[in-house]
């Protein structure tokens, strides 16, 4: 289980193949005697910060994956949005597809897109954001930055989705708790970080 800093890649792209988070673990077990491998479970946005486990062997890694798959893996986020959100909870429901750009956004036909469920929690309101806590049902890719987005409520930073404020010069988005099975034990595992500092400014 390691906690990724904003600004770093999970794993390689065809512009960055060095910094990442995968190849500075790769290095970390390879020099261990005798050398362990690592391999990849999940990832988190480039600018999220975060919760991400990886696992040591192929049978691990499997077993992982589909927690996830099966929504068994419980995943929270906190995040600082534009505006303020006028419930204190809502869930928003939507199909996503994604572009040629590899943007992400929301269709209504179930066949030209996957079911992605999102719940918020409002923790904290301020006169211009909110501070939230969202949990997944589902792990679509930039679900969480397009249902805000698309919800009037897009996460500061995220110029992608439409944010004009950038006050924290950074996504104010963070993966803040991850609970799941041991892959060999079954044994339920929780792990928890703290909500940054400047979000809560």
């Amino acid at each position: 289980m390691v906690e990724k800093p904003c600004g770093l890649l999970t794993v390689a792209t065809a512009r960055e193949r060095s910094r990442t988070l995968y190849a500075v673990l790769f290095d970390y077990v390879k020099r261990k005697r005798p050398p362990e491998k690592i391999f990849i479970v999940h990832r988190l946005d480039r600018d999220a910060s975060g919760l991400l486990v990886f696992a040591k062997t192929e049978s691990a890694k499997h077993h992982l994956q589909q927690q996830f798959k099966s929504h068994s893996a419980a995943r929270k986020y906190v995040a600082v949005v534009a505006g303020r959100l006028r419930k204190d909870r809502e869930t928003i429901q939507s199909f996503l597809a994604e572009n040629a750009a590899h943007r992400a956004y929301s269709v209504n036909d179930s066949r030209k897109g996957k079911l992605a469920v999102t719940h918020l929690r409002v923790l904290k309101r301020s006169s211009q954001t909110t501070l939230i806590e969202v949990r997944l049902e589902s792990g679509r890719k930039h679900q969480i930055r397009v249902h805000l987005a698309e919800h009037g409520h897009p996460i500061l930073g995220d110029k992608t989705y439409g944010s004009r404020m950038n006050p924290i010069r950074r996504l104010a988005l963070h993966a803040c708790s991850l609970s799941l099975k041991h892959p060999r034990t079954g044994r339920p595992l929780q792990f928890e970080s703290s909500c940054p500092g400047v979000f809560l400014a």
